[in-house]
C-alpha cells in the first residue's frame, strides 16, 4: 500500500490552532478497538466490538493520517485496543514511513501491549520507527494474569526484549492500581532503569462502564511520589514534550520516571494532541464527548477539500481541558466511551 506524496490543498496547508493558541502537532490514531488482552481497569471481560464493516480501510487510515501531516502534525502514534492484531497493519506502517522520509513527519511511533512485539519489531525497525511505548502494570506472573484477564507475561517481556535487539528504545507505561501494584512500584521501575528504560506512571482514568469502581482502583500519584521521594532521589526534569507527562530523574537509577496524573492536576495547557478512532471520529480532547465525524468528508469525495475543512471546524471546538471527575456517588465514568476505543 503506498499513498500519495503530500500536495495539500489551500484548507490542508493552514496549520492546526485551537480556540486557545495550541499549535496541534500530535495525532493519535486507534486503528483498532480490539485487543487481545481484557485489563480490567480498560475494557470489560465480554467487550462488544465494532463490526469491521464500520472500520476505515487501512489505505482511508493512510489518506487520513496524511491529511493531518500536510496541516501540520509531526508526530504520529498508532494505538488501539492493540494495533499489532489488526491484520495487515504493517502495510499501514510501511506506507505511512514515506513522511519520514520526505521530512514532513518527525516520528511515527506506537504504543502497544507487547504480546505481538516478538513478531513485528524488526519490521517496525525497518519502517522507521525509532522508539514505542509498552503497557506493563507488573512483573508478578498471577498478578499480570489478573490484570488482564488471560495474558501471558513471559509473552510480553520476550517482545519487550525483541523490540530492544531489534533497536527500538522501549518506554513502559504503567496504570497505578489500588492494593494490587502500587507497592511494586519501586522494583518495576527499577527493572525497567536497569534495561535502559523509561517508566511512566499513569493515574487510572474513568473512561468506560468496565463493570467495576473506580474508586476501588483509584491511587493519586502525588501519594505514589510522596513515597518514592522517601527511597530515591527524584530531580525534576524540564522534558516537555507537550504531552501530560511530569519527568523526573532517579538518582539511584540514572533513570526517567514520569508521572501522567489526570485526576490530581490538569496537564491541559500545553495539550498539542488529538486522537482519531478506527471509524474516523476525531476527539479533540480526551476528557469530553466531543466527536467529529470525519468518516463523511472523507468517503464524499476524491478531493481532501471537504476533510480539511471538517478538521478546522473540529480543531476549532477544542475545549481548554478535560473535565475528568471519578464519581463517587454514582459510581460511573465520566467518559462513556472505552479507552480502547478512542486510542490510548
Amino acid at each position: 500500500m503506498n499513498g500519495p506524496a503530500l500536495s495539500p490543498s489551500a484548507s490542508l496547508s493552514r496549520p492546526m490552532t485551537d480556540p486557545f493558541g495550541r499549535t496541534i502537532s500530535y495525532l493519535r490514531v486507534s486503528v483498532t478497538d480490539r485487543c487481545d488482552l481484557r485489563c480490567f481497569y480498560c475494557m470489560s471481560e465480554d467487550m462488544t466490538f465494532l463490526p469491521k464493516a464500520d472500520l476505515l480501510t487501512l489505505e482511508e487510515l493512510d489518506r487520513l493520517c496524511s491529511a493531518f501531516i500536510a496541516k501540520g502534525v509531526r508526530k504520529l502514534r498508532l494505538t488501539g485496543g492493540e494495533p499489532l492484531v489488526r491484520r495487515n497493519v504493517m502495510a499501514l506502517v510501511r506506507s505511512l514511513s514515506r513522511h519520514l522520509a520526505t521530512g514532513a513527519l518527525d516520528e511515527l511511533t506506537l504504543t502497544s501491549n507487547g504480546s505481538q512485539l516478538s513478531r513485528f519489531a524488526g519490521e517496525l525497525r525497518d519502517c522507521g520507527v525509532r522508539r514505542i511505548n509498552v503497557s506493563l502494570d507488573t512483573l508478578d506472573a498471577a498478578k499480570f494474569r489478573t490484570i488482564t484477564r488471560w495474558g501471558d507475561l513471559d509473552k510480553v517481556l520476550a517482545g519487550i526484549e525483541a523490540a530492544r535487539s531489534a533497536g527500538l528504545a522501549v518506554k513502559i507505561n504503567a496504570v497505578a492500581l489500588k492494593n494490587l501494584n502500587e507497592d511494586e512500584i519501586p522494583s518495576l521501575m527499577e527493572w525497567a532503569h536497569g534495561l535502559g528504560m523509561a517508566l511512566t506512571l499513569i493515574e487510572v482514568m474513568p473512561m468506560g462502564d468496565i463493570g467495576a469502581g473506580r474508586i476501588d482502583q483509584y491511587v493519586p500519584l502525588s501519594m505514589l511520589r510522596a513515597r518514592l521521594s522517601k527511597r530515591y532521589t527524584l530531580s525534576d526534569l524540564d522534558d516537555d514534550t507537550g504531552g501530560p507527562a511530569r519527568y523526573v530523574r532517579v538518582s539511584e537509577t540514572g533513570g526517567k520516571l514520569g508521572f501522567i496524573t489526570p485526576m490530581t492536576h490538569n496537564f491541559c495547557e500545553s495539550c498539542n494532541r488529538v486522537r482519531i478512532t478506527c471509524t474516523g471520529t476525531l476527539h479533540t480532547c480526551l476528557g469530553h464527548e466531543d466527536a467529529s465525524d470525519l468518516r463523511k468528508p472523507l468517503r464524499a469525495s476524491a478531493s481532501d477539500e471537504l476533510l480539511g475543512a471538517a478538521i478546522d471546524r473540529a480543531i476549532g471546538l477544542k475545549p481548554k481541558g478535560h473535565d475528568f471527575i471519578i464519581d463517587r456517588r454514582h459510581n460511573r465514568p465520566s467518559v462513556s466511551r472505552h479507552m480502547s476505543v478512542t486510542g490510548g
